[in-house]
């Protein structure tokens, strides 16, 4: 007999979604923060699909860009030529990404999880090339995410994504994510001795590898795993120096948090750290296109330059030039726009500073246990109590129920589940465009308020 809770309509359909048993509307149109399902309801994009959209939808501009490109040429394979946009588009990432990475290359993907796999498959060819062939293992931390292929997958800490694929997963050390809201340390002071203490945990990870450990990648701002968890203070600058230390690439996966998001370029930037590779994608096309890319240091592309000379690795479609119109177009918007300045939550004016006290208003609901993030990148955490943190029942599904009561009132958030331990915790990921207005925020977080309500309620 059929599950009856799997949609007529869902069960027809030819293409193989995320779920079975969830009907989703077809989406048609859409214009600066809004998008439109084939039913003419209308979506206020209140987490840039997911913390992808940075720069709007329906930018003429880009799509005029991506389509000069194609009457010019579609493709050709990396193998046999490189072409003017891709060598223009880099020279212009590198000088974004800026003076750690002057010197250094960029290499291009078409999203995140190739990326990380490129920058885990950089860092072990850089440890070859300088004479360091036992170094392989990658250290990262528990309740990350950097990725669904394999190899990202066995970097990645994300309990739930992980779990029926550990067979065929080689895995690594992870060591604690901090994470002041459930710290495992004693954050008594505002969160000061807790980050040397999460960095120690990281030498100690490195120093149990018995010299064989290659790169540490983490996530500056934590993704959807976590939802917006920043540092601690010295955190970043500990993590840098240990590794420097003892010869561990710094590998800095800003998937999401990086191409303005935070209110800087990127978010390591925040911190003063440097690190020797950085990944990139979402907001790096804006959706546009398939894109990602791995920045590399001058240190790390001069290894293998005068090395081997051949990086041992390749994708049909890197470096595609539709992708990199889109990409070069999406960041010249960023830069004359001065989106960037508008993502920063620390200036006065910006809407980034408004989404940051409108947000901060839902601190006394019963059920919102932590608001935390920056720039445009923000983390609401649901308890079922506030005073112990207890957080609701797996089955319940709070975030998703919190979502579709938003859905319905119009507006789009990105509930996740598992933050407390893998399995339990949920909360919603907020990460709208950058070209939202003060009035849109104002609404759009009235409309979450009584979401949260409603769904609390029943």
């Amino acid at each position: 007999m059929a599950d009856p809770t799997i949609s007529e309509s869902s069960a027809v359909s030819a293409v193989l979604r995320r779920s079975f048993r969830k009907l989703f509307p077809a989406a048609i149109r859409g214009e600066g923060v809004h998008v439109w399902d084939s039913e003419g309801k209308r979506y206020l994009d209140f987490s840039g699909s997911a913390a992808v959209n940075f720069v709007g939808h329906g930018v003429a501009e880009i799509s005029a860009a991506m389509a000069e490109q194609a009457t010019k040429l579609e493709f050709v394979h990396s193998s046999q030529f490189t072409t003017p946009v891709a060598e223009k588009y880099a020279e212009e990432l590198l000088e974004f990404a800026g003076e750690n990475f002057r010197g250094g290359s960029v290499y291009f993907t078409s999203g995140g999880s190739e990326s990380v796999e490129t920058a885990l498959k950089l860092a072990r060819q850089y440890q070859v090339e300088i004479g360091r062939a036992r170094r392989y293992r990658i250290v990262s931390r528990q309740q990350s995410y950097h990725g669904s292929t394999l190899g990202a997958l066995a970097v990645s800490g994300n309990k739930r994504r992980r779990e029926i694929y550990l067979p065929m997963v080689r895995e690594f050390e992870h060591v604690g994510f901090p994470y002041c809201y459930r710290c495992a340390y004693d954050c008594k002071d505002g969160c000061q001795n807790c980050g040397q203490q999460y960095a120690e945990e990281l030498e100690r990870a490195i120093k149990a590898t018995n010299g064989e450990a290659a790169a540490f990648i983490f996530e500056p701002v934590s993704g959807a795993t976590l939802g917006g968890v920043l540092p601690p203070p010295g955190y970043l600058r500990a993590v840098a120096e240990i590794c420097l230390r003892n010869g561990v690439l710094l590998i800095v996966d800003e998937v999401m948090s990086g191409m303005g998001r935070t209110g800087r370029n990127f978010a390591v930037e925040h911190w003063g750290v440097a690190p020797d590779i950085l990944v990139a994608a979402k907001g790096l096309s804006s959706g546009y296109a398939p894109l990602g890319a791995v920045i590399a240091s001058k240190k790390v592309r001069d290894a293998i330059a005068a090395g081997s000379g051949s990086f041992i690795h390749g994708f049909t479609f890197n470096a595609h030039p539709i992708s990199m119109a889109a990409g070069r177009a999406v960041l010249h918007l960023i830069q004359s726009r001065k989106l960037v300045q508008a993502a920063d939550s620390g200036q006065p004016g910006s809407v980034g500073e408004q989404l940051r006290l409108e947000l901060d208003s839902l601190r006394n609901l019963p059920s919102i246990g932590d608001v935390r993030g920056i720039g445009l990148l923000w983390g609401v955490e649901f308890v079922a109590d506030k005073r112990s943190k207890q957080p609701f029942p797996p089955e319940l599904n709070f975030a998703a129920r919190v979502a579709q009561a938003a859905l319905d009132r119009g507006l789009l958030v990105y509930p996740v589940q598992g933050c407390v331990d893998g399995t339990s915790g949920d909360h919603l990921l907020i990460a709208p465009p950058a070209v939202v207005t003060a009035e849109q925020i104002a609404w759009s977080v009235d409309q979450l308020r009584s979401a949260v309500q409603e769904s609390a309620s029943q």
